[in-house]
């Protein structure tokens, strides 16, 4: 796949070619700039909006998905992307309809996903996310692999409603549950349940078409990231639209293979692990191999999913 194939996929997918920095270059420490690579692309990504169900639109393309949930109670978006790309977001919003922006729920505490809160506040947004979030966003918190530590994020981009397990709203005809996983990608990882119209977003606890990256730094495990996908499939059925943190819209197939993909390449790792092989070692190995395919052609690559896995076994 060239550059510029590899790019029109991850556009297409919702995965931004700055996004693709968060995998191919997040992993290795003192990359020179992951984080502002990252922002520096949204400066210019498209944004397209993708119509769900019922009053429900989607995001793409800066940072995480957005979902939209428009109605008389103004619109409430899961996930906030980046500041930088606040007129294009603008434009957007405004382009499925004329509803003030009043709600604003965070899945983690992400910059990908956090880092607009403080303009959609100053915009009319109360802010709801895990006890989690905020404690993060409310300290200089440093993600080791990315080789970056974020610094206190401003009052107005804080969190105002916080909460433990779980949190519901009602709000444009439409019960929202909001719950709250043990850590999985971090400790601060919630899903929102969507009840009337069977969708499910359910943040970074799925990537789809690319290998999961797991933030150990801030409570993240590959086995939480299992557990949460194993949760994620026993709320939902063969009708629910599952939006993951990146990449498309999908469902409990899509979903499946995922979770199978982490049990199986655990399985693998972390028999390496327990044979005394190194890290090097076990990359040579390919436990991936089966998947590769499927799975690491994209964000996070093969070697780095290894990493991980192998941290955490």
């Amino acid at each position: 796949m060239t550059v510029g194939s590899r790019r029109e996929f991850l556009v297409a997918g919702g995965l931004s070619a700055g996004v693709a920095l968060l995998g191919a270059r997040a992993l290795g420490a003192g990359d020179d700039g992951v984080v502002q690579r990252i922002t520096k692309d949204a400066a210019t990504a498209s944004i397209v909006v993708q119509h769900l169900r019922r009053d429900i639109d989607l995001l793409r393309g800066s940072g995480g998905n957005v979902a939209v949930l428009s109605g008389p109670d103004g619109k409430v978006l899961v996930d906030a992307g980046l500041s930088v790309s606040r007129p294009r977001v603008s434009d957007a919003l405004a382009s499925i309809n004329s509803d003030p922006i009043r709600h604003l729920i965070n899945t983690h505490w992400h910059f990908d996903h956090t880092d607009g809160n403080a303009w959609l506040h100053a915009s009319g947004a109360s802010i709801v996310a895990h006890e989690n979030t905020k404690r993060h966003m409310a300290t200089a918190t440093r993600v080791d692999a990315w080789d970056y530590t974020f610094p206190v994020a401003p009052s107005g981009a804080l969190p105002e409603a916080v909460f433990s397990l779980t949190y519901r709203m009602h709000l444009n005809n439409t019960s929202l549950l909001l719950k709250h996983y043990p850590p999985a990608h971090t400790d601060s990882d919630l899903s929102v349940t969507f009840g009337e119209a069977d969708v499910l977003h359910v943040g970074d606890t799925w990537w789809n078409g690319s290998y999961p990256f797991i933030d150990y730094s801030t409570g993240g495990s590959i086995d939480g990231t299992i557990r949460a996908a194993g949760s994620n499939l026993a709320v939902t059925t063969n009708n629910t639209l599952i939006v993951p943190g990146y990449g498309p819209v999908g469902g409990r197939g899509e979903l499946s293979g995922f979770h199978e993909m982490l049990l199986d390449v655990r399985e693998k790792v972390a028999a390496l692990k327990k044979a005394g092989r190194s890290l090097s070692e076990a990359v040579a190995a390919r436990p991936t191999s089966a998947y590769d395919a499927t799975w690491g052609r994209f964000i996070v690559t093969p070697a780095e999913f290894i990493g991980l896995v192998y941290q955490g076994v």
